[in-house]
């Protein structure tokens, strides 16, 4: 799985328009439960809004699986879609927008609110800060005493790191590497220890 962007900080901004007020909050949510439970945070925060409206894309950018929206009470396809559209666009991963809407008394029709709904997670997706998430792979492994420093070496040139290790006869280590080249670091080590160190995947 390659590396891909997630939001490195939430992001508020808020703008009237005919007079409601739209407030879109962008928030890091890793998975599913993360970015329901930031939904209800938002409409606990404002329990006087008309509208709470939201989209998630709760995984990779790429994975459909982890993709939800509401129209939370707008005519249907105003709010929740042009939210979930503008999130999958910026190919941002672990990401969750809220849209909070206090009605101003003068309807916008299905084409203001699209726009309204959109450009409102456009404006926010044009301030956040991201960074690179980098999925990891965990792996077992049984060593030497004297292969360690090798093995160290190996992991600081990779991005990888030792998660837990248990010393007895033989040092067994469980450790982290970058997932999408996992299957070269694992030939490295093989090659660099001539054949003695063989990662099992956990």
């Amino acid at each position: 799985m390659q590396p891909y962007p997630i939001p490195a900080q939430p992001v508020e901004v808020s703008e009237e328009i005919k007079k409601s007020r739209f407030i879109t909050l962008l928030e890091p949510t890793p998975g599913v439960e993360a970015a329901k439970a930031f939904v209800q945070l938002i409409k606990s925060r404002h329990p006087a809004a008309r509208h709470h409206c939201w989209a998630y894309v709760a995984g990779p950018p790429n994975d459909s699986q982890q993709l939800g929206f509401s129209d939370d009470g707008e005519p249907a396809g105003t709010a929740g879609k042009p939210i979930l559209g503008q999130l999958m666009g910026s190919g941002i991963g672990e990401i969750t927008a809220v849209v909070v809407r206090y009605y101003g008394g003068i309807k916008l029709g299905t084409g203001g609110l699209v726009r309204a709904y959109g450009n409102g997670v456009q404006l926010a997706l044009a301030s956040l800060p991201i960074k690179q998430k980098v999925p990891q792979a965990e792996f077992l492994l049984q060593c030497d005493y004297g292969q360690i420093a090798m093995i160290e070496t190996l992991l600081q040139q990779v991005g990888g790191s030792i998660l837990q290790s248990e010393y007895g006869a033989a040092v067994d280590i469980r450790l982290s590497l970058p997932a999408y080249e996992a299957a070269e670091i694992v030939n490295r080590l093989y090659n660099l220890s001539r054949g003695s160190l063989l990662l099992q995947p956990v």
